[in-house]
């Protein structure tokens, strides 16, 4: 079982920058693709970034330019850089492990790759 868990949310204005982290269980981030996903009121939830085990990254056309996915695997843990951010960037925010196989009955799927292991989420407030 994989453990995630997010920190680094907060307030913010609008064009300001926040780092979300995500520490994760065991050598998760470098056994698995990772993603960040967000969900804001009355919204689904939305795929974000991702960066699969090659270092590839990609990105929700929403986000591209303004947000940067990495990963420390020494420190097993994720990051997201927000920068520029928006009254519409806010959202609970969640990292997200996953795999392009088929692993578990109830994924969510994001630029070919299927999530199953989720952290608990940090709120991102942007305030114009």
């Amino acid at each position: 079982q994989v453990q995630l868990v997010e920190s680094g949310g907060g307030s913010v204005q609008s064009g300001g920058s926040l780092r979300l982290s995500c520490a994760a269980s065991r050598d998760s981030v470098s056994s698995y693709s990772m993603g960040w996903f967000r969900q804001a009121p009355g919204k689904e939830r939305e795929g974000i970034a991702s960066r699969n085990l090659d270092g590839q990254t990609t990105y929700a056309d929403s986000v591209k330019g303004r947000f940067t996915i990495s990963q420390d695997n020494a420190k097993n843990t994720l990051y997201l850089q927000m920068d520029s951010l928006k009254p519409e960037d806010t959202a609970m925010y969640f990292c997200a492990a996953g795999s392009e196989f088929h692993f578990c009955d109830a994924p969510r799927r994001f630029r070919g790759v299927e999530y199953c292991y989720w952290g608990q989420g940090t709120q991102v407030i942007v305030s114009s």
